[in-house]
């Protein structure tokens, strides 16, 4: 608790620059935390500057005592009380005011991109308060303290100071040594605050928010709650395993009459159009009104497997016939998972070719009776590589634009006007909780959902 008398001495010690850096930097943080002395120290201030601007009047009042006249300013109480709020006014905004010293740098950023961000983000620079956006690569930032931040794009985190973070949006990893125990990372849903650690921390936009704990303990609270996390253990908070958020689709048939250049979008919500994703862990849990649809693998946690399945209504199209053909994939944070503990991964984009396995339902989609399936992958009687795509470590793309030879054809044999596609990620991770992959399904509120784009010509 900090004095908040008049008589606290350190007023008059910082005034005249007789306290230790350490003492000082803890006196002017209590000055901006603490209302009561923030008023002391305004007052005691302009005072000091008044006595320090009138050192040669008051040293001829104490020659001549016996004929002290009263100075003209005294005897002006209007113009006492403008000049003194003048002061105030000057003094508190150089004080509280001035730009907020550096408490971190950012150790490493090449390769990056940014938008948005207030501070500099040049690798190298220091950083005060304030915000940084990345939009791609990953760039780690290094306190004072010994605290590291490895933000994984897309992020944007708020340096509040030396000891305390917001992640807004996106992933990060830290790495918290002794002298900075006790830093703390908020989100909208949870309070993080380390006890000598290595943690990754996760919050999306859809409203939910994840930690994970790789080394140490973290105490975790939101609101009134709070729970001691050890190593291994993760909380999850929030709704990205609910399908709270999305929007009504129209679900009729679209009137999608020819392009000037030929091209044609057709969307999983158009006709009888749908999408979901299974996980090998999930039970009898459906995905269907998820606003993601997600892609994991990994052989450290086979029940965290994930695949997703895309079909798409090709009878809107009429007696159209493509001649060219695009798969366009919104990427979106799952807020699961870290990229910083996955390689460049690569995704097998797959065709059903059994059209019966065409009719699957979205709400009862599993990981047991997903179409195509076995324990490894996918029957090859039943389901063909189209090709793949990549998405680099900690540069994910706004969107995936897949296009092959194969896809094409896959399209032109197609008999029953329904074509489904399976996602699935082929490379692995080198530790448990690496990234689950995700991208926007039609009931995302404000992504794209898949999206198949034809170029079409008319039948013959």
């Amino acid at each position: 608790m900090s004095l908040n008398s008049e008589d606290d001495p350190r007023i008059e010690l910082f005034l005249e620059g007789m306290l230790s850096p350490e003492d000082a930097a803890h006196f002017q943080a209590e000055v901006v935390a603490d209302p009561v002395l923030r008023g002391r120290y305004v007052e005691r201030a302009w005072l000091h500057g008044q006595l320090h601007a009138e050192r040669d009047l008051l040293a001829s009042l104490l020659e001549e005592p016996a004929t002290m006249v009263e100075p003209a300013w005294y005897r002006q109480p209007m113009a006492w009380g403008l000049a003194a709020a003048a002061a105030i006014t000057v003094l508190t905004a150089s004080f509280l005011f001035r730009p907020a010293a550096p408490v971190a740098i950012l150790a490493e950023a090449e390769g990056c991109k940014w938008a948005g961000s207030e501070l500099p983000t040049a690798q190298g620079s220091k950083l005060g308060a304030g915000t940084l956006a990345l939009v791609e690569g990953m760039a780690t930032l290094q306190f004072a303290n010994g605290a590291t931040l490895t933000l994984e794009a897309p992020t944007t985190l708020r340096i509040l100071d030396a000891m305390h973070c917001q992640l807004i949006d996106g992933s990060l990893v830290a790495h918290v040594p002794e002298p900075a125990h006790g830093f703390t990372v908020n989100t909208p849903e949870m309070k993080v605050v380390d006890l000598g650690t290595r943690f990754g921390l996760t919050t999306s936009g859809l409203g939910s928010s994840h930690v994970l704990v790789f080394e140490g303990e973290v105490d975790v609270s939101a609101g009134a709650a709070s729970k001691r996390l050890g190593i291994g253990k993760s909380l999850h908070l929030g709704q990205s395993s609910s399908p709270a958020q999305h929007q009504e689709v129209d679900r009729a048939p679209a009137d999608n009459p020819l392009a000037e250049d030929g091209w044609i979008s057709l969307a999983t919500s158009a006709g009888r159009g749908k999408d979901a994703y299974v996980r090998r862990g999930n039970g009898d849990r459906f995905t269907g009104n998820h606003p993601l649809i997600q892609v994991k693998h990994t052989d450290l946690a086979p029940e965290n497997e994930r695949r997703s399945y895309l079909t798409f209504d090709l009878a809107t199209l009429g007696d159209m016939n493509a001649d060219a053909a695009e798969l366009v994939l919104d990427v979106e944070p799952s807020g699961l998972g870290f990229s910083a503990l996955v390689p460049d991964s690569r995704f097998g984009v797959y065709g059903l070719t059994n059209e019966a396995l065409d009719d699957w339902s979205e709400n009862g989609l599993t990981w047991e009776n997903a179409p195509a399936a076995t324990s490894t992958g996918l029957d090859p009687a039943q389901a063909r590589l189209l090709g793949t795509f990549t998405i680099r470590r900690g540069a994910a793309p706004a969107q995936v634009q897949f296009s092959s030879p194969e896809l094409l054809r896959f399209l032109q044999v197609d008999k029953n006007r329904l074509a489904t596609f399976v996602l699935i990620r082929e490379t692995g991770e080198s530790e448990v909780q690496g990234l689950v992959h995700a991208f926007a399904a039609k009931e995302h509120p404000t992504a794209r959902p898949p999206t198949l784009r034809l170029k079409l010509s008319k039948a013959p």
